[in-house]
């Protein structure tokens, strides 16, 4: 299973960035950097998106593996196969959540993130939410989602869809002790 702290840490030293510097640029705390760049902390998204915009990067640049100007084609047999990146879903005991398959990891130049996403269920999640700019787009492919955004939750169901500013503070989740399939498109304006 692919993590980005590495890429993070290389991204940083090659454009002769301290972490004070990035800690300053994304507002998160120089521990938080170290850890999450010594993959001490699994990241959710809005962490990494910060981080993403301190260093000047897109957020796919710590997932690609290739670039590829053309279509990328991504075949259900080869994401099967292939790793999944894990974030935390901000829990003190930090149990990861969430499996992230990236669909385009190969494109260059992108400007939407799209992943399905294996939700593991939780009994009693405890989260933090988070707010990041940009838009997402989630449709439950299977299962029972709980998103909750701003002071609101809202519960999906296969088949259901919601599309936001992400600005607002938000987290996505399975409902108590279901697990779930999600497409989500992830789209931050770099």
């Amino acid at each position: 299973m692919p993590v980005v702290g590495n890429k993070i840490k290389g991204i940083r030293e090659s454009k002769n960035l301290s972490v004070a510097e990035i800690a300053e640029r994304s507002g998160l705390s120089e521990s938080q950097i170290v850890s999450i760049e010594t993959d001490q902390n699994l990241p959710s998204l809005g962490p990494l998106i910060k981080i993403a915009r301190a260093l000047g990067v897109r957020l796919g640049t710590f997932l690609d593996d290739n670039d590829a100007l053309g279509p990328v084609v991504c075949r259900a047999a080869d994401r099967e196969k292939d790793s999944s990146i894990s974030f935390s879903n901000g829990a003190t005991d930090a149990r990861k959540h969430m499996e992230y398959h990236p669909l385009a990891q190969q494109k260059t130049g992108r400007h939407m993130e799209p992943f399905i996403i294996d939700i593991n269920p939780e009994e009693t999640p405890q989260f933090q939410l988070s707010a990041h700019e940009g838009e997402e787009f989630i449709y439950v492919m299977e299962g029972e989602v709980e998103i909750e955004y701003g002071k609101e939750t809202y519960r999906l169901q296969q088949g259901d869809s919601i599309y936001y500013d992400s600005i607002v503070k938000h987290h996505v989740h399975g409902a108590p002790g279901k697990s779930a399939k999600i497409l989500a498109l992830v789209y931050i304006p770099f």
